[in-house]
């Protein structure tokens, strides 16, 4: 018997999500490159013009020096991404001290670093050293500075922490890889459609950025699967090529082979759609009702960590926790156990007031 066409879920009461509802001119755009292949440039050059301008769009809001030039790809998302920055740092150290043997090598990163980077460690046979944060969840830079040594391939910071949206001081953690002379990886995943309209150092122009995740699937409002991984100079995927020799371009530095053209196109679009002002509205509005519902919250007694980007976190119990679950709400919860909400721009001011009515009728 035919089933009913199955529908996706609304977003209506979606609030722990990164990702969020595609621009509709970037919807259009990845239906139309559905079946195109960045992974063989040489085969379906339309998709390869657009990932370049994909990679310019993606160096434009991160402060890339030139644009134009930049290096990078769009790839399935910041765990790609992150993976590939720890790779290339590995082979680029490796290469550099191969007179040396074979050593044990190391990245170092906060304790607010995503799961990516345990992963890519895991694959790749390096050691992942995670240092303390500060009292705010930045990464505490004297803790990063004990760390590192001449075995230390990279120094990961974060700009837009997954679980309090916090900044680390990018320019500090950029001085202490400089040092030792590591690497250096900034992930801004979700940050960085966000921080190009505030004050924070985080970018290309801030510090001695090596390697940079941007997503566009996230803030940028392009459909999923859409990262991206942006380099300073082209030596960061050059290490990271392999030999294609049945493909009529001959290396290849992404990780995946075959890719969906549809994120490119669509990263595209909505990049051509909303910056820079669609953007600035997106972030100022969702930066607005993150300090509202942080507001209502501690106005409730719950203690609320102030936002820094347009995330939100509170000490709510265990039981109200799951009655908002019930209700129908998608929230999450930050590893120590407190409510999390990330006020994406699909989040409106109407969806957080009825969020905080239920709250009401729960504490009842």
């Amino acid at each position: 018997m035919r089933q009913p066409e199955p529908e996706p879920q609304s977003f209506n009461r979606v609030l722990s999500s990164m990702c969020t509802e595609p621009h509709p001119d970037a919807r259009a755009a990845a239906e139309r490159f559905l079946a195109t292949n960045p992974g063989d440039p040489a085969t379906y050059e339309a998709v390869a013009d657009l990932e370049a301008q994909a990679v310019e769009g993606l160096a434009t809001l991160a402060a890339h020096p030139t644009p134009s030039d930049a290096a990078g790809y769009v790839t399935s998302g910041g765990t790609e991404a992150n993976v590939q920055a720890v790779r290339s740092a590995r082979n680029r150290h490796e290469g550099s001290d191969a007179e040396k043997g074979e050593r044990d090598i190391n990245v170092v990163a906060p304790e607010s670093a995503h799961f990516s980077f345990h992963k890519a460690a895991e694959l790749l046979g390096v050691e992942l050293r995670t240092v303390p944060l500060d009292d705010d969840y930045r990464a505490d830079p004297e803790a990063v500075a004990a760390a590192v040594d001449d075995a230390t391939a990279l120094v990961v910071g974060v700009a837009g922490s997954t679980e309090y949206g916090r900044v680390d001081p990018i320019p500090e953690l950029g001085s202490i890889a400089d040092e030792v002379g590591a690497g250096f990886h900034v992930d801004a995943a979700w940050g960085g459609f966000v921080l190009p309209f505030t004050d924070h150092a985080w970018s290309f122009a801030d510090a001695p950025v090596d390697t940079l995740t941007i997503d566009p699937h996230k803030f940028g409002q392009a459909p999923v699967p859409a990262g991206g991984l942006l380099a300073r100079e082209d030596a960061a995927l050059d290490a990271l090529a392999v030999d294609t020799p049945y493909l009529e371009t001959r290396s290849q530095a992404t990780l995946t082979g075959t890719r969906s053209g549809a994120g490119v196109a669509g990263a595209v679009a909505a990049i051509d759609a909303l910056w820079p002002d669609g953007y600035r509205e997106a972030a100022e509005r969702a930066a607005e009702n993150a300090e509202w519902l942080a507001g209502e919250l501690a106005d409730r007694g719950y203690d609320a960590v102030e936002p820094e980007l347009p995330l939100v976190a509170a000490d709510v119990p265990e039981s109200e926790f799951r009655a908002l679950r019930d209700a129908g709400w998608k929230v999450s919860r930050t590893g120590t156990g407190e409510l999390r909400v990330v006020c994406m721009p699909h989040v409106t001011r109407a969806a957080l007031r009825a969020f905080i009515d239920d709250l009401d009728r729960i504490r009842r």
